[in-house]
């Protein structure tokens, strides 16, 4: 779509034609050249020739031939100078109109492209991932919700009652015999506060009084 808008096959059909047909002019002058060179090495050997025969005349006569023939390998070598000259300006600008070409056609297809996606599309979508994200936290916080009995339960209630199970473990304990008994863990402050010991600590008391080692003294 873009070449047929910019008109690239055109542009570069016709710098390859240009190309090629300098090419071709490159090796014709090429070949003259040779020939020419061959003359001129035909009319130094003939100037020998007749300068041992004494043929003075007819040996300058291959020189000034031989000179005319320089002068024409002198011209084609310029021309093959102009035509590698003008055969690199126009690769070089071959190269430019390529590259810009290529720069307008990937201008043209970003453009596009941001047709294709405008901002409000953009801020669409941003809007359902983030209702999507907290419809997700909602259900994962519904599905982690006790239900049925469990619903039920008071905190407050479970507490009093593990208190109630601690309590009556550090009443087992001070109510064991010293001689048998390990020696009891120690009460943190905020159960002693809680509860009311001196009862306990009376019935220990009482139990040491009876305890056979000590009748026994």
């Amino acid at each position: 779509m873009f070449t047929r808008i910019f008109g690239k096959p055109k542009q570069e059909t016709n710098a390859l034609t240009t190309l090629d047909k300098l090419n071709e002019t490159l090796e014709m002058l090429e070949k003259k050249e040779k020939v020419l060179l061959k003359k001129a090495s035909a009319e130094v050997e003939k100037a020998k020739d007749f300068s041992r025969a004494k043929n003075k005349r007819a040996a300058i006569q291959c020189l000034k031939r031989k000179r005319l023939y320089e002068q024409q390998i002198e011209q084609l070598g310029n021309f093959q100078l102009r035509i590698h000259d003008q055969m690199i300006m126009l690769e070089g600008a071959k190269a430019t109109t390529e590259t810009v070409d290529a720069l307008r056609t990937g201008a043209a297809a970003m453009k596009a492209m941001q047709k294709a996606t405008n901002i409000d599309d953009v801020d669409k979508t941003m809007d359902e991932i983030n209702e999507q994200t907290e419809n997700m936290k909602q259900i994962q916080e519904a599905l982690s919700t006790p239900i049925g009995s469990a619903a039920d339960f008071d905190e407050d209630e479970l507490e009093a009652e593990l208190e109630e199970l601690e309590g009556a473990e550090l009443e087992e304990q001070l109510l064991q015999p010293a001689t048998t008994a390990p020696a009891a863990p120690i009460a943190a402050p905020s159960q002693l506060r809680k509860m009311n010991l001196l009862p306990y600590r009376l019935r220990w008391h009482f139990n040491q009084v009876l305890s056979p080692s000590h009748l026994a003294r």
